[in-house]
Formats: structure tokens, C-alpha cells, sequence
């Protein structure tokens, strides 16, 4: 008699791993889902439903807190290479990094030699007095005028002394109460001339020169 072939091994297989970065913020779910997709989404009644990344949101704050090393490094793991270097620059803004990377993905390349111009884009809507984020606004910009026009957007000098100054910060994971007074400080001639001969730039060499300059 002619044995039939059992499908039940293959239904044993254990499912795939899912990759994604998960946290709560009042009691309320989040996650991000892993590469390619890269969405944002927050369980509400029970089904997860997309939303428009906002890193200025307070949502993005507990996630900062609640996804350490392990989970990071897992979800990295499915990245690609660029991505993942990319990622790689930040550590408590990794996850508004991440929502500029989801949602402007052509500006990697120019982002990669400025990072720290990361946090200037992630935190855009309390910088231009927006009331919901504009990522499509940003990647036409770029598209049109590449990261002067991103500059110009934002506040600051469209200038190439401006660029080269965020090139110099060492650690891009900028917060947010320094952004306003580092923006009014690369306007002033006298200060962006001592940034521009200052070789590295931590956060307390920019704050000490923005406080200075509002006395």
C-alpha cells in the first residue's frame, strides 16, 4: 500500500521569531515592526493601528527609557548594513533617529555626515509650531534643495558653516532643550565663528556658548 505523505512535521516547525521594538507608555502599547516595513503602531482596543511618528511626542520619551541594549540589538540585527550603521550613531535618541530613518529614508546618505542634524528633523514640530509632523513636507524639501533647504526649513542658516558645525558635535544625541538655543546661537556671527574653530563639540561646550550668548 502506497504511504501518504504526512504534513505534519512542516506544521510542528516552530514560527519565525518576530522582530520587532515593543514598549508602553501609559498603559498604552507600542511598537515599531521590523525591517522592511518599519511602522509605527499603537494597540488601541486591542488591534494595532499605524500612527504618524512624532518624536517630540511623549510616547517616543518612554520608549527611550524602556528599550535597552538587548531589545536594540536584536532589532538591529535584521537591518541592512547602512541602516544599521546609521542607527548605530545614537543611543538615547536611537528610536526618534529611527522615525526619521522610517519616514525620510533618501536623506541616510546626507544624514550620515551630519547626524546630529538628526534631532533638528526628529523634533521639527515644536520647531516650526506645527501641530502634526510633516514628513512628506521634508522629503520634498530635500528632494528639491537637499539639506540647505532642510536648514532653511528649520530656522537655521542655510550656510555651509552651519553644516560644518553640526558635523563637528560629538554626540549627535542632541536634547531637546538645546535645539531652540543652538539654532538662535549659529545665527550670531561672533559664536559661529568660535564653534567653527572649535574642534569637537560636546553637548556642554554647545550649552556653555548658547547660555553665554543669552546673558
Amino acid at each position: 500500500m502506497k504511504r501518504t505523505t504526512s504534513n505534519s512535521s512542516s506544521s510542528r516547525r516552530p514560527a519565525a521569531p518576530v522582530v520587532q521594538l515593543t514598549w508602553a507608555h501609559f498603559g498604552v502599547l507600542h511598537r515599531v515592526t521590523c525591517w522592511p516595513d518599519l511602522r509605527f503602531e499603537a494597540q488601541i482596543d486591542g488591534v494595532w493601528t499605524a500612527f504618524t511618528p512624532n518624536p517630540a511626542h511623549e510616547r517616543f520619551a518612554s520608549g527611550a527609557v524602556m528599550l535597552d541594549a538587548r531589545s536594540w540589538q536584536r532589532f538591529l540585527d535584521f537591518m541592512p548594513a547602512p541602516e544599521r550603521e546609521f542607527l548605530l550613531h545614537f543611543k538615547t535618541g536611537r528610536l526618534a533617529a529611527l522615525a526619521v530613518l522610517a519616514s525620510c529614508p533618501e536623506l541616510i546618505a546626507d544624514l550620515n555626515e551630519v547626524p546630529a542634524f538628526v534631532a533638528f528633523l526628529a523634533h521639527h514640530v515644536p520647531l516650526r509650531g506645527e501641530s502634526e509632523a510633516r514628513w512628506a513636507t521634508i522629503n520634498a524639501v530635500h528632494e528639491r534643495d537637499g539639506l540647505f533647504g532642510l536648514l532653511e526649513w528649520l530656522g537655521l542658516p542655510a550656510s555651509r558653516e552651519a553644516l560644518s558645525i553640526l558635523g563637528q558635535i560629538t554626540d549627535p544625541d542632541l536634547s531637546r532643550r538645546l535645539l531652540v538655543p543652538l539654532r538662535g546661537a549659529l545665527w550670531e556671527p561672533e559664536t559661529l565663528w568660535i564653534l567653527q574653530h572649535t574642534a569637537q563639540l560636546t553637548e556642554r561646550e554647545l550649552l556653555t556658548r548658547c547660555h553665554a550668548l543669552a546673558a
